[in-house]
């Protein structure tokens, strides 16, 4: 192919080029094990969420117990209010699958590398 030195494009290298990143740019399915990957580690996050909420809920109970001296009421105060958050976090991660699975399940699609992490168009 001889090289152009005009300055103007070559039309059939960029219509190949433009095919060539179609091809890159196109969502590629999971494979069973990144499926099953990805379910743990939603389950891994859901647990964080609870974990992290009871944490917090004790940090402060204990805490402000220690202030006023009034050992174990806001600790279980607290421990209830953060578990109650917690539960609140997880139960919203498990409609954002959900969501996903049913949008996934609706067009017949392939589940992507996207929609696995949340990043897509799927929230």
């Amino acid at each position: 192919m001889p090289d152009r030195h005009d300055g103007a494009p070559d039309p059939e290298r960029l219509r190949r080029l433009e095919e060539r990143l179609e091809k890159l740019r196109a969502p590629k399915p999971l494979s069973r094990a990144q499926v099953t990957f990805n379910h743990a580690d939603t389950a891994w996050r859901m647990v964080i969420e609870l974990v992290t909420g009871l944490g917090f809920g004790f940090a402060i109970g204990y805490g402000l117990d220690r202030y006023f001296g009034t050992m174990p009421v806001f600790l279980i105060l607290f421990l209830l209010v953060g578990l109650a958050a917690g539960i609140k976090v997880m139960l919203g991660t498990a409609e954002e699958m959900q969501r996903r699975a049913a949008k996934n399940m609706q067009g017949d699609l392939p589940q992507t590398r996207d929609d696995a992490r949340g990043d897509g168009n799927g929230s």
